[in-house]
């Protein structure tokens, strides 16, 4: 004899809901110790698998957004004295600056956390439902170069046109050539207006034209990106040199 948590399962599954069909006797046996109300009872049933559904997408948000494997600011240390405080840190978190379009610029040495809090911000914005996509300098030149040619670059283009945030890591670690740094204007001048940038760079805005070796087009991308800007200096030395591993026991 079907029984009625049985039937229950059953329904959840040719519904789809893989959750709910799941959680089913979880549910119930709570429902039974809580007494709640019809209403109560049907909506906790639906949260689940709400829940369910919203943590599936933001696993698959993240993975898109190929974020590195560091990237939770709740495990910020702040022992570390880069100049982020804890309470700009709480500023930048609340993305009040995302919605007004605004752009962040980290700069510093190598190992002063810039990406590290690019890719945090980046993971805010995920969790929160924003289009966000984390892509090293190398990425994003490779996709601008492959667009016209390679079916998944023009995909990655699309998705990049269409983000609400765009993180940009080691941005002028490498010089480009002069049809390398057309195509970057060409990107940042049909987004700018639309997307939030957050950069991270160790060269200063005044070193850009030597790496493009144009300062016609340096000046050209820096003053779409620097409109609506807020730079962010951090400095100190290595965390990482600071926290070295070792194989040897103590």
């Amino acid at each position: 004899m079907i029984t009625a948590i049985e039937t229950f399962k059953g329904y959840a599954h040719r519904l789809g809901l893989s959750a709910l069909a799941q959680q089913s006797e979880i549910l119930v046996e709570q429902a039974e110790k809580e007494q709640p109300g019809y209403c109560n009872f049907a909506a906790s049933l639906l949260a689940c698998e709400i829940t369910h559904r919203e943590d599936k997408q933001l696993v698959k948000r993240v993975k898109v957004a190929k974020l590195p494997l560091e990237h939770d600011l709740d495990k910020y240390d702040f022992g570390f004295n880069n100049g982020m405080t804890p309470v700009h840190l709480a500023q930048l978190r609340e993305l009040n600056w995302l919605d007004q379009t605004y752009n962040i610029i980290l700069t510093g040495p190598s190992g002063v956390s810039k990406t590290y809090i690019a890719a945090g911000l980046c993971y805010q914005a995920l969790q929160n439902g924003y289009k966000a996509y984390f892509r090293t300098m190398e990425q994003l030149m490779e996709c601008l170069k492959m667009k016209d040619s390679v079916h998944s670059a023009m995909t990655e283009y699309k998705r990049l046109v269409a983000a609400n945030m765009v993180v940009i890591d080691d941005i002028m670690l490498l010089p480009l050539n002069k049809p390398e740094a057309t195509k970057l204007f060409s990107f940042i001048n049909q987004v700018f207006e639309t997307t939030s940038f957050i950069i991270t760079t160790n060269k200063s805005p005044s070193e850009w034209a030597q790496m493009l070796d144009d300062e016609v087009l340096a000046t050209a991308i820096l003053d779409r990106l620097l409109y609506q800007c807020q730079l962010i200096p951090l400095d100190c030395d290595s965390y990482r040199m600071q926290n070295r591993k070792t194989i040897f026991k103590n």
